[in-house]
């Protein structure tokens, strides 16, 4: 964060001055809101909690080197206090937020204005955090960049965020997600993005809009809060979403799409062709947009949808003045940074892991089981197995939604399903999945599935071919699920494992 006074963060939050505050004490660290990660000169944020309140770890803030703390209640130790609307958690959590983020629009402003901070806003409802991974990768290598840790994309993650940016800061790579109508139209007034990026109108959150028109709605927020073409506003979108392709007509700013079909969208900026998947499903391509001789592209992040991703990512980076070069050779070099996103590991016994299980809506569930089928089809004998969980936040259409998921795993050569987990959503699937053939198995918990899976795994039928392969698994569902332990449990079930492509 840059350098303020408890002064100037008091007069930019409409906070006061507790008895116990240096007006002239400098936070020159970093905003945390656990005080165990409070570092010298550091602002420690007091949140109320489900179970404890930051309020009462103030003076453990302010003993590990904490310049000042930012709360809406009397602590004991130098602090801003801003005032609630009353004294419930949920009013004072609120306060607190709003400071937050009026502290971080003013750092914002200023790194903008003062010192050329490029902001790039990114949104959709599958994939943001691998296609903000991607960017994070893309822009540093053209200067020191911030990004979101994992899936800080809200009203507290996203001002966070923010003020880890500092005066050498060149780019900063907001992902924004939108549980209502107004939700991207506030975080952008928090860093108002130069450039916004809108993957893809999905049905995750179905429940909560109603429509795939209101999350599209939600969506196209990010390109109307850009600036003007004239001023350096740039939308890049998917040409490949027609939601996302009709969002052109509520901007100003200068539009570019990107397309990963095969074969293009007719009219697409940014394309790939010559994509091919290697046999753990990464994909390499060549990348060809406006004014600039094709480059090569091989990704180490594992999936045929990291290729849309990538253009994305490509679009914008080129857009901000990247060479293409510098751009492809970056993307060429990442790899999966947010844990449990198409994370691919591999056993000593030969089976290889896809951890995909930080979150499922039917879209990254219909990408993951592509994954899958792909990387078993690699290896004569190779069977694929798919341990799911429910998929979140999907209103009336979740029955209908798992249903369809257990439909289409024989269309992706699924040969065994374990479904984890009680309910009308799970049963939806394993029903549907048992009507097409598949070998459907049900486990209650995490160790259950797991006692699954080396079952399968260690039961193999006989292989007319001279070498049968390594079987392959899938772990997905929704966060709430937990399934990640899934994932490593059946790492540490056989002695040591290693990165897959190492």
């Amino acid at each position: 964060m840059i350098a303020l006074t408890l002064a100037e963060i008091a007069d930019l939050t409409g906070g006061q001055l507790n008895d116990a505050a240096d007006p002239a004490a400098v936070v020159s660290g970093f905003v945390e809101f656990d005080s165990r990660k409070v570092t010298p000169g550091g602002l420690f944020v007091a949140l109320p909690g489900d179970k404890v309140d930051g309020h009462q770890f103030a003076a453990a803030a302010a003993a590990k080197g904490a310049a000042g703390v930012l709360a809406a209640r009397a602590v004991d130790a130098p602090a801003v206090i801003v005032d609630a609307a009353g004294d419930s958690d949920g009013e004072v959590f609120q306060a607190v937020v709003d400071a937050l983020s009026a502290l971080a629009r003013a750092v914002a402003e200023r790194l903008t204005r003062e010192h050329g901070l490029r902001i790039v806003g990114v949104t959709g409802s599958a994939g943001k955090t691998s296609t903000k991974d991607l960017m994070n990768a893309v822009f540093s290598a053209e200067g020191p960049t911030v990004a979101p840790p994992g899936s800080f994309n809200n009203e507290l993650g996203h001002p966070y965020t923010v003020l880890r940016c500092d005066e050498s800061t060149r780019f900063l790579v907001a992902e924004m997600s939108a549980r209502g109508i107004g939700h991207i139209a506030h975080l952008a007034t928090i860093a108002p993005p130069s450039i916004g990026a809108v993957l893809n109108v999905g049905s995750a959150h179905l429940g909560e809009f109603g429509s795939r028109e209101n999350i599209a709605t939600a969506k196209g927020e990010l390109v109307e809060s850009l600036p003007a073409a004239a001023d350096g506003g740039v939308a890049v979108l998917n040409l490949d979403d027609p939601f996302v392709a009709a969002m052109a007509g509520r901007t100003s700013a200068k539009v570019v799409t990107y397309s990963a079909a095969t074969p293009p969208a007719p009219g697409a900026d940014y394309v790939a062709t010559d994509v091919e998947l290697d046999d753990v499903a990464r994909a390499s391509f060549t990348l060809q947009g406006p004014g600039f001789t094709p480059v090569p592209v091989s990704l180490r992040v594992f999936g045929a949808h990291q290729v849309s991703n990538a253009l994305a990512a490509a679009a914008a980076a080129i857009e901000a003045g990247m060479e293409p070069a510098t751009v492809a050779t970056a993307l060429s070099g990442h790899r999966a940074a947010s844990a449990h996103r198409m994370d691919v590991s591999t056993r000593r016994d030969g089976l290889t892991i896809i951890n995909d299980s930080y979150n499922a809506n039917p879209e990254s569930m219909s990408a993951a089981v592509a994954a899958l089928a792909y990387t078993a089809s690699a290896h004569p004998g190779s069977r694929a197995i798919a341990v799911l969980g429910p998929m979140g936040e999907l209103g009336g259409d979740g029955i209908t939604a798992h249903r369809e998921l257990g439909l289409s795993l024989a269309k992706f050569n699924v040969d065994h399903l374990v479904v984890v987990g009680e309910g009308e959503l799970t049963e939806a699937v394993a029903e549907a999945a048992a009507e097409r053939g598949l070998d459907v198995s049900r486990a209650g918990g995490v160790e259950e599935a797991v006692e699954r899976v080396n079952t399968i795994v260690a039961t193999r039928p006989p292989f007319s071919g001279e070498e049968r392969g390594p079987d392959v698994v899938l772990v997905k569902a929704s966060n709430s699920a937990g399934l990640w332990r899934v994932a490593e449990l059946l790492s540490d079930t056989r002695e040591g494992q290693s990165s897959a492509g190492r």
